[in-house]
């Protein structure tokens, strides 16, 4: 009976996964960020960028002297992408940016957003189409969408109805988009036309275990597996789509898993983001390292980022 119970105890406090191997992530920089996210590795620069939403801040980390820095940005960013002619596009509160990354200007793009909703998780897709989801401030059910900002600066609205758009991928054939809405508790698919832009076919490919917390943002690597942050799971989930199985969890001392991307010379290394934001003071003694970026260096390699294919 007491066994029993300290089962039940320990699958509510910490879940059962169905992983089949564990690995450990270690803190890479102590950022101590309130909310960080939207990490990804540019291949030129070979340098890691990431956002801290809250404090509206752009970092770009370089490992090879272990240095970051930021701009401070006028509002909440949601995402960062690069920019194939340099720079980059940032998803403010108010609107779609370009930052020069070498002074911070800002150039104002495009602003679909409602009032106290604003933009959230975000990617160019292989043609360097940037697609970014947004979220209501008070978490109001339905009350986003996902966008497709085009090279030509046009704007399309492609998926509504949503709570907090997140992660987004594509498969190496061009023909499979994956996508989040973080509070389904699932990965879609959609079938994608990579000519147009066009998106179809929604299903469910992957449930999140429960007790591993919820799927945030999520990367993809050269065999076409997804590795997701999970928030409230610690750590970053490896699933395999076609059958909906987590293969692997690496596990993270912060609850709040939130983004992560592989970068390094060889694609190898996979960069996580956490964040402070969502834990009282209790958790965040127990939990110190939240909000630090983490890292570890695995036997799969990533996919580079895309660029954005427009002119800002």
């Amino acid at each position: 009976m007491k066994l029993s119970i300290l089962f039940i105890v320990f699958t509510f406090l910490f879940g059962v996964h169905t992983t089949t191997n564990d690995m450990q992530a270690t803190v890479l920089l102590a950022a101590q960020s309130q909310l960080g996210e939207g990490s990804f590795w540019h291949p030129t620069e070979k340098k890691l960028y990431w956002i801290d939403i809250e404090r509206k801040e752009l970092h770009i980390y370089d490992p090879a002297t272990n240095k970051d820095m930021h701009f401070d940005l006028p509002a909440r960013v949601g995402t960062v992408v690069p920019v194939k002619t340099g720079g980059a596009l940032v998803a403010l509160q108010n609107g779609i940016h370009f930052i020069d990354t070498k002074t911070g200007k800002l150039t104002f793009l495009n602003n679909p957003l409602q009032e106290n909703v604003r933009f959230n998780d975000g990617k160019c897709d292989p043609e360097g189409r940037f697609w970014v989801g947004s979220m209501h401030l008070s978490f109001v059910q339905g009350a986003a969408s996902l966008y497709r900002f085009d090279a030509d600066k046009s704007l399309h609205t492609m998926v509504t109805n949503v709570t907090c758009s997140n992660g987004i991928v594509w498969t190496a054939d061009k023909k499979t988009m994956y996508y989040i809405d973080t509070p389904t508790g699932n990965v879609d698919a959609f079938d994608y036309d990579d000519a147009t832009g066009n998106i179809s076919n929604r299903r469910v490919v992957v449930k999140v275990p429960e007790g591993d917390g919820y799927p945030d943002g999520m990367t993809i690597d050269s065999e076409d597996k997804l590795w997701v942050a999970l928030w409230g799971g610690s750590g970053v989930g490896k699933f395999d789509p076609l059958t909906g199985k987590m293969l692997l969890k690496i596990h993270v001392p912060a609850p709040n898993t939130t983004s992560c991307s592989f970068g390094g010379k060889d694609l190898k290394t996979l960069y996580i983001t956490t964040a402070k934001d969502g834990l009282n003071e209790a958790r965040l003694k127990e939990y110190p390292l939240s909000g630090n970026l983490f890292s570890i260096d695995l036997d799969v390699k990533g996919v580079a980022a895309n660029f954005y294919n427009g002119t800002p």
